[in-house]
């Protein structure tokens, strides 16, 4: 409660910039139990609620202002079973996800960033450095246990409630509050890392040619594309990272493409062989050199430090032209002018692959997409953030002639103005009649989203 020595830290999320929220309480739930009292207590009151897992909401929900907060984040058992399934509580962070499933010679295709929910990036699909080789997270999901609006316990699988877990297989969720998931696990990959880099003033042919060859490349082969610009950073710059599950010395084979179709040499070009899958997702997320998953937070005892950002979002499906190509460097070279941006970032990660291939229904509408893109700025915790969010906004809709609107509710942005249109498409009216009928008076519907 407001006034405790623990409600500081209890209400804090994972960006800076929601630190003035001031919850009603939060609600630190140490079973599902006590997550089903938290919902009761809210309906027979009439308190708004908020759920939290990570804390990653881009638009700030899992802060809870003037809400009762329910977070999970206590419920983070993880275990394997002898089929390779994992079971794993609602708030477990992705770290913590690697180095449990590593330790029993297990995968996951799943995000990058350490402190991030396991359970919001399902629910919105989930994006990954295996995503092209095993499809999203959420491909993965096979059951999910929750509590329902009425505050009661229910399994969601196949053969039980199967449209509550099409809904939560990367259709965006709100139709309970999750306490574990159930998913299909792959072993664990040996994986090679490549970091390349290209003079800036190569930049358009870099585009056009990536985006042509990483949706169609081996699906073992995943990479992301990045233009960077900021005070971090002495001019714009253009990076790829890549990940390869095949063997190692066919990585330059399977790169060649990238380099033919752009018709330019990387001014650098650093391959990692044969890494071990704990190892890659522990450098991703900015742990590695044996910093232990309990380190590699931004909590009590934690390494990483919290970072205030804007965000938005695309998910294309049409290439760009040379015109499009050139809007987005041109993006890029603005935000080096961003005046306190300590780094802006367009960051385009490749689908196609598994994601593509599925023939299986799940609520992520973007099977034919080609990459998710996120437009970010970061800055200084006590900034205003109004000039970074107008930034992102104006990257996305000067790209918007080439790439519509559809956009990944995980990096969701409440300027957007349809949003089931924009993160659900063919799937939204689904998934608005199952929100309905599991959540008749939109306790766990997000804004913008009770009606859609």
């Amino acid at each position: 409660m407001p006034g405790d020595e623990a409600f500081t830290s209890a209400r804090q999320v994972e960006n800076p910039r929601f630190d003035g929220a001031e919850p009603l309480a939060v609600l630190s739930a140490a079973s599902a139990d006590d997550v089903a009292e938290g919902v009761m207590f809210a309906n027979a009151s009439g308190v708004p609620l908020a759920l939290r897992s990570g804390g990653h909401s881009y638009a700030g929900h899992s802060s809870g202002d003037s809400a009762l907060v329910i977070d999970v984040r206590a419920l983070s058992a993880i275990s394997v079973a002898g089929d390779g399934s994992a079971t794993i509580g609602a708030g477990a962070r992705l770290i913590q996800v690697y180095e449990a499933l590593g330790q029993q010679g297990r995968a996951l295709a799943a995000g990058s960033c350490a402190t991030v929910g396991i359970t919001g990036l399902t629910l919105g699909g989930g994006v990954g450095v295996l995503t092209r080789a095993f499809g999203l997270t959420s491909d993965a999901l096979r059951s999910v246990e929750m509590v329902s609006a009425e505050g009661m316990r229910m399994t969601a699988s196949a053969d039980e409630n199967p449209d509550i877990l099409w809904a939560c297989r990367g259709g965006g969720g709100q139709v309970g509050v999750l306490t574990s998931l159930t998913f299909d696990t792959v072993p664990a990959p040996t994986i090679t890392t490549a970091f390349l880099e290209w003079s800036f003033a190569d930049a358009v042919p870099v585009i056009l040619a990536w985006q042509a060859w990483a949706p169609d490349a081996d699906p073992r082969l995943w990479s992301t594309l990045k233009l960077l610009s900021g005070g971090r950073h002495a001019g714009p710059a253009i990076q790829l990272t890549a990940t390869w599950i095949g063997p190692s010395s066919e990585l330059d084979a399977n790169m060649a493409g990238l380099h033919q179709g752009s018709g330019v040499l990387p001014t650098v070009n650093s391959v990692q062989p044969d890494r071990t899958y704990q190892d890659v997702m522990f450098s991703f997320a900015g742990c590695a050199g044996g910093v232990s998953a309990e380190q590699c937070t931004t909590g009590a005892g934690g390494l990483l430090q919290r970072e205030a950002f804007s965000a938005t979002s695309h998910v294309p499906t049409d290439l760009l032209d040379r015109n499009g190509a050139a809007a987005l460097v041109e993006r890029c070279m603005l935000g080096q002018q961003l005046a306190g941006a300590r780094e802006v970032s367009v960051s385009l990660d490749a689908l196609g692959g598994a994601v593509r291939d599925l023939h299986e229904e799940t609520g992520f509408a973007h099977r034919d997409a080609y990459a998710t893109v996120q437009y970010t700025a970061t800055f200084e915790d006590s900034a205003d953030p109004a000039p970074y969010d107008v930034f992102v906004r104006e990257s996305r809709a000067a790209m918007e002639p080439w790439w519509g609107t559809g956009a990944y509710v995980n990096y969701l942005d409440p300027s957007i103005t349809d949003p089931g249109a924009a993160y659900f498409g063919s799937n939204a009216a689904r998934l608005a009649d199952i929100r309905s009928s599991a959540d008749p008076s939109a306790r766990f519907a997000l804004p913008g989203f009770a009606a859609v």
